[in-house]
């Protein structure tokens, strides 16, 4: 872990990035009180700041410059990067100044700035276009809003713009001013590690005068960088000659990975320094907290007397009590909502678990918490649970951030056994987490300081991908016939949370290219059925109609059919012959292919592939050819049972790989019985 901060500082902080549980800002972070937001809302009463009213000055070394010897082949570099925080005013400024070395580069014309919508805005975007000739093109175009990700907590949307008359050789640059919503001081970081090589970089942060604020550098900072230093109250840093952030495929998520510094606010003038003392304390909060929203046992009562039967068991309670806690409508995971639609839906308030159940609505977290109040009420032990997610960060304890714990869990005690359940996520089947909160890191909270767990982490077959197909061969050499995919466990429920807000048409675009990713490039692929997309049934279920054009090659008298239908990604996996990082799965999976093809009449298999097992710790691999009466019958299957794997093992998973890669490119013989008869 690198090296932390600490101060008790005037004014504010963040940079890149909040954080925040499903649906709900964390209760743990710090918000200013009443008092002090009045004074600080009458320091920024005048408006936003504007920025200032010159650029920087563009030197005719950057005008010249054709190549940085630090990033040989850049198609461009970030001559200089600049980002100021403020959390007195509730904003960050940015500029960016970037320099086109190569046709490749011309794509950073198109900018983008993403944000969080329900928190956050950018504003006072300027932009401009520096000609090799030194002339000016000032950006007077369109800024567009489009979301770009839809997660599961949150909506991040981004503005876009196109620079102007931007050629190889022009220097761009632009700025914005980054609003944040007024009363809230959020956990946040800079980002060192940029896509481009960085030349020059400055960072900044006031902090906010009435918290106490910590800050680290987990995974170090730039070769030759200072640490982050207190100058009359702002924190700074500088660096320079920033190597670019590489990507790779199957990567941990990217924003572990860069070189950032991290922030974190507490409202304790006098921060426990040990992260045992730390996390009892916020343990205990945490669970108070909690109680305090379940408000009084006799509501959960009669609300559970409409749900369950007096004779039925624990089990079937609790597994009645989650069915019917889905059924309220989940306001974290609906598209988001302009200002004017939640104002004509005029949404009622929620102040307990009470009114969840009588409004019918609520988000994420309140939805789980009711269904703690619940299970309790039914006589079931049961305990909130604050975890950590590993889709963006990877939690350590030893920073003491409880921002990084964002989503909420309930762990119930059934016969004896643990079973950690996520009512407050759509389509999750009872005892099935999302699988960003399998695997991870567990604060079972209680009024004694909570206990530390781990969720558990699935077996391959708990999640599948079977392709079932029932496939005629015509003398053309193409495939023709139907396709069943049955998508299991977390395979079917990370469809549904990605689709859960598109349309009809959208989803039927998803899955039939889902399916083309799988099988050779040319193939017509037609969803013909209308799959359960709001169900938390463990099954989700796509049936296609399939062309394969030219899918068997002559070779003289004979013709040649591959045997690898559907391993269109395990052909292209692993590739590269190095690697910087750790191979990052997310979850184990079990993936089969079930392909009956009938051969042309007349037609017949003279030579088929052995049977093929390998193996190589938690990767198995196994296929196997049946001929009988004019009838191919091919069984493959590919298990994977890593979350994540070291990048000094790379070249025995690329190895594996390879082994798979020669499996499905094994061929069937096949001919004419004429054709066959005439070499005897």
């Amino acid at each position: 872990m690198g090296d932390t901060g600490e101060a008790s500082a005037a004014h504010a902080v963040e940079c890149g990035g909040i954080m925040k549980t499903r649906g709900r800002p964390a209760p743990w972070l710090p918000r200013i009180p009443i008092g002090l937001l009045l004074y600080v809302l009458a320091l920024c009463a005048s408006g936003a700041p504007a920025l200032a009213d010159d650029w920087l000055p563009v030197t005719p070394q950057e005008l010249r410059m054709t190549s940085e010897p630090n990033a040989p082949g850049a198609p461009a570099i970030v001559l200089y990067r600049q980002v100021d925080r403020n959390d007195a005013a509730f904003n960050e400024r940015g500029y960016v100044r970037i320099k086109i070395l190569t046709g490749e580069g011309l794509k950073q014309a198109d900018v983008q700035i993403p944000y969080l919508r329900d928190y956050e805005d950018i504003r006072n975007i300027e932009a401009r276009t520096i000609r090799r000739d030194g002339s000016v093109v000032p950006f007077d175009g369109k800024v567009y809003e489009q979301p770009l990700l839809a997660s599961r907590a949150t909506d991040i949307w981004i503005k876009t713009f196109t620079m102007p008359a931007v050629e190889v050789g022009s220097v761009i640059e632009y700025r914005y001013l980054h609003r944040l919503r007024y009363g809230w001081v959020y956990d946040s970081r800079w980002i060192l590690s940029a896509d481009l090589y960085t030349k020059d970089a400055k960072f900044s942060l006031v902090p906010n005068r009435f918290l106490t604020l910590r800050w680290s550098w987990p995974l170090g900072l730039p070769e030759g960088t200072q640490a982050p230093h207190v100058d009359h109250g702002t924190i700074r840093l500088e660096t320079q000659n920033v190597p670019a952030f590489v990507t790779e495929s199957y990567m941990p998520p990217e924003t572990a990975l860069r070189l950032r510094v991290d922030f974190v606010y507490t409202n304790s003038p006098h921060p426990d320094s040990d992260p045992s003392a730390f996390w009892k304390k916020f343990a205990r909060a945490y669970y108070e907290s909690t109680n305090g929203f379940l408000g009084w046992r006799h509501s959960m009562v009669k609300a559970l007397s409409q749900i369950v039967q007096p004779g039925d068991s624990p089990d079937v309670k609790l597994q009645k009590i989650y069915a019917r806690v889905q059924q309220i409508e989940n306001l974290s995971y609906v598209r988001a909502r302009t200002e004017q639609e939640v104002d004509r839906e005029n949404p009622k308030d929620i102040h307990d678990a009470e009114d969840v159940w009588s409004h019918g609505y609520g988000s994420s977290w309140q939805i789980t918490w009711l269904f703690l109040g619940l299970a309790r009420a039914a006589g079931i032990e049961a305990d909130p649970v604050a975890v950590s997610t590993r889709n963006a960060y990877f939690f350590d304890r030893r920073l003491m951030n409880p921002g990084q714990l964002t989503a909420v869990l309930v762990l119930a005690k059934l016969d004896g056994k643990e079973v950690y359940l996520a009512p407050g996520v759509p389509f999750a089947p009872f005892g099935l987490l999302p699988w960003e909160e399998t695997g991870v890191v567990a604060l079972v909270l209680d009024d004694h300081g909570g206990r530390w767990a781990n969720t558990p982490f699935p077996a391959p077959s708990v999640s599948t991908v079977e392709r079932k197909a029932t496939l005629h061969l015509n003398e053309g050499g193409s495939l023709q016939g139907k396709v069943t995919v049955t998508y299991t466990g977390l395979e079917a429920l990370s469809r549904r949370l990605r689709e859960r807000n598109e349309d009809g048409p959208g989803r039927t675009q998803y899955l039939e290219d889902d399916l083309k990713r799988m099988v050779p490039s040319g193939t017509d692929v037609s969803l013909t059925n209308e799959p359960d997309w709001r169900s938390s049934d463990p099954r989700l279920v796509a049936e296609y109609d399939l062309k394969i054009p030219g899918w068997v090659s002559a070779a003289g008298r004979y013709h040649l059919l591959t045997v690898g239908l559907f391993s269109g990604e395990e052909q292209r996996a692993f590739e590269p012959a190095e690697r910087r990082f750790p191979i990052y799965f997310g979850f184990a999976f079990d993936h089969l292919d079930d392909v009956t093809i009938e051969l042309p009449a007349g037609w017949r298999a003279s030579a088929t592939p052995q049977p093929q097992r390998s193996e190589r710790g938690a990767l198995v691999y196994t296929l196997a050819v049946d001929n009988a009466n004019g009838t191919l019958h091919l069984r493959r299957e590919l298990t994977q049972n890593l979350l994540i794997l070291a990048a000094d093992r790379y070249d025995a998973l690329r190895d594996f790989f390879q082994t798979v890669r020669t499996g499905d490119e094994e061929q069937v013989v096949i001919s004419p019985e004429t054709a066959a008869a005439a070499t005897h």
